[in-house]
């Protein structure tokens, strides 16, 4: 009973910082009620924790998340085992997905980290709250780095066998998070980008990779993931696949054979899409063309991939990336 009225207290007003009145959305007598049977390790952490602590005005009380919950408390039918709080979180019996997240939504929603999460892939996927939180103690995994990407891992285990691969961005490492380049919560961009496009939130660190450049390489400006896989690859620089094959994905519609006679003229040949240049060409007297199977990557002379300020003459293609 003295631990019971010790955590009582603690909850409603330790050191009388703030009186019972001045807590918004806390009913100081349920909460009395509640720490008369819940006196257990878990509500004892929580205060320490933002949800019920005693002397931070702002804390939600008991039934400010589980609802007044009267019949739970008052058990007024004496039944050996009671009703079930108006909105329950557990494992055993939890409510209905969209009741636990309205619960946590009455005072998560108010800033810009979680304003988007109505009809954001996790909302659609019926992701609840406390499937990634905990709603009593003072360690969250969810807030912490390693913890986190644990977390995330869970249910995202293709992106975890990308991140085991030789090239990938440091998060298995403790370096990054996933929350670096995600926003759980909701986003305007693509994937839980938490810019509003995958360049910018890629640029927010890689910004040398942004330009403005005098030629500019146009899926560099359009989208970092055509070439490169963000969360890890076999390939260097996390690149989808090797120079040439990855160039002559766009620059060629040969992948197989000599990329140096092709109709019947040397090196010339129709772009794999409309506007791109070719991966190689003759230069005015027709000769001189790069035969990229005999071992030569497009890289070996096209080192600025991203964009170069330098001017390119070379036929027939102007803007050649070169350093």
């Amino acid at each position: 009973m003295r631990m019971r009225n010790l955590l009582a207290a603690l909850l409603l007003c330790v050191g009388g910082l703030a009186a019972p009145a001045a807590l918004a959305g806390v009913d100081p007598e349920g909460t009395k009620v509640c720490v008369e049977c819940h006196d257990s390790e878990d509500l004892a952490d929580s205060s320490r924790h933002a949800h019920s602590h005693p002397t931070d005005e702002r804390a939600p009380g008991c039934t400010s998340c589980h609802g007044s919950s009267v019949p739970h408390a008052k058990n007024p039918e004496k039944r050996k085992e009671r009703p079930r709080p108006d909105v329950t979180f557990g494992k055993k019996g939890a409510s209905p997905v969209a009741v636990r997240n309205a619960a946590c939504h009455s005072c998560h929603s108010k800033d810009q980290k979680r304003m988007l999460w109505a009809g954001s892939p996790h909302e659609a996927a019926d992701v609840a709250c406390n499937s990634c939180h905990k709603n009593h103690t003072n360690n969250d995994r969810a807030l912490a780095r390693a913890g986190e990407t644990e977390l995330c891992y869970g249910c995202h285990k293709e992106q975890r066998t990308q991140l085991s691969r030789p090239s990938h961005h440091p998060i298995p490492e403790g370096k990054m998070g996933c929350s670096d380049c995600h926003n759980v919560h909701g986003s305007a961009g693509p994937k839980l980008a938490k810019r509003d496009s995958t360049n910018d939130t890629c640029f927010a660190c890689h910004a040398e990779k942004r330009g403005p450049f005098a030629h500019p390489h146009e899926p560099a400006t359009q989208d970092c993931a055509s070439c490169h896989n963000p969360h890890g690859s076999t390939v260097q620089a996390m690149l989808k696949a090797r120079p040439p094959m990855l160039c002559m994905q766009c620059h060629t519609p040969h992948v197989n054979g000599n990329v140096g006679a092709v109709g019947g003229q040397p090196g010339v040949f129709t772009p794999a899409r409309p506007g791109v240049p070719p991966a190689v060409g003759p230069n005015a007297s027709g000769k001189n063309v790069v035969n990229i199977w005999q071992g030569r990557a497009c890289t070996n002379c096209h080192t600025q991939t991203h964009g170069s300020n330098n001017p390119a003459t070379t036929n027939p293609t102007p803007n050649l990336l070169f350093r």
